[in-house]
């Protein structure tokens, strides 16, 4: 049985509870998305993750200037996108086991 479906999601697949949360089901949902993860994508799920259990919701802009200072170059939007078709944050925080971002836009 698929781990995804032992935890309640709400109509557009996010998690209800990210204490429920695991790599594990990380990754079902990466493959639900369409997604062939990449150690750099983990990094954004997961750094999008602890903002966002800490308190913040990472915008775009936000996300590429911490990657960039991790994987020691500068990220372009494209490229970004290019990992996280539908958006970076909203892509990042589904897989990451967060509540669904209420932002609009990506900034």
């Amino acid at each position: 049985m698929s781990a995804l479906n032992s935890v309640e999601r709400t109509e557009n697949g996010y998690l209800v509870n990210a204490s429920d949360w695991n790599e594990e089901i990380a990754a079902e949902i990466f493959a639900e998305e369409g997604i062939d993860p990449t150690p750099e994508h983990w990094d954004v799920v997961k750094y999008v993750r602890k903002e966002t259990l800490d308190g913040n919701e990472p915008n775009e802009r936000t996300i590429m200037k911490a990657m960039g200072k991790l994987w020691g170059r500068k990220l372009t939007s494209k490229e970004m996108y290019e990992m996280f078709p539908n958006m970076p944050s909203k892509q990042g925080l589904k897989i990451g086991g967060c509540p669904q971002s209420t932002r609009k836009g990506g900034y």
